[in-house]
């Protein structure tokens, strides 16, 4: 990583219906399952092509769900202050939003979320929910200040409402 950027690791979003620990035990049975019906008595079983084709595709869903859910090929998940750029990669299969200091009229950082709001009126949200951690969530919001300050962008931070 160059040394003008800073990486904050974000934890996957949680899209999916079933947690990470149920795909990976849902995907290990399917393939022992695949398994013990290939080792089985072949001969009873016509279909033996069929499972062949179902032990790769549990496989691959495997493989899918442990680089998609684990720093496999590194971190996947990031929010990245770049020279000029504010950059989020919400994972291994989806593109990165890169905002450009340029187009960046205000941020708003509020108790969950991060506002960006461009110059052409558009406006993107970032769920603050994705960084784990008090330190790596100090980190952001100091990164997130010199950002600001560094290239002018004006920075509105509301703060979390004391609780009673």
């Amino acid at each position: 990583m160059p040394t003008g950027t800073t990486r904050i690791r974000l934890r996957p979003a949680n899209s999916s219906r079933l947690s990470f620990g149920v795909q990976v035990s849902l995907a290990l049975f399917a393939i022992a399952y695949a398994l013990l019906m290939l080792l089985g008595n072949p001969q009873q079983h016509n279909y033996v092509p069929l499972h062949y084709i179902f032990l790769l595709a549990c496989a691959g869903y495997l493989g899918f769900i442990l680089v998609h859910n684990a720093p496999v090929f590194g971190t996947q998940s990031y929010l990245e202050f770049a020279p000029g750029y504010l950059v989020r990669k919400a994972g291994l299969f989806r593109a990165k939003q890169v905002f450009p200091v340029e187009n960046i009229e205000l941020l708003e950082l509020l108790p969950r979320q991060l506002r960006l709001r461009l110059k052409d009126g558009d406006f993107h949200v970032l769920n603050l929910r994705e960084i784990r951690g008090t330190r790596r969530r100090a980190l952001f919001n100091q990164q997130l200040r010199q950002f600001a300050q560094r290239y002018g962008v004006a920075l509105h931070e509301e703060l979390p409402a004391a609780r009673k």
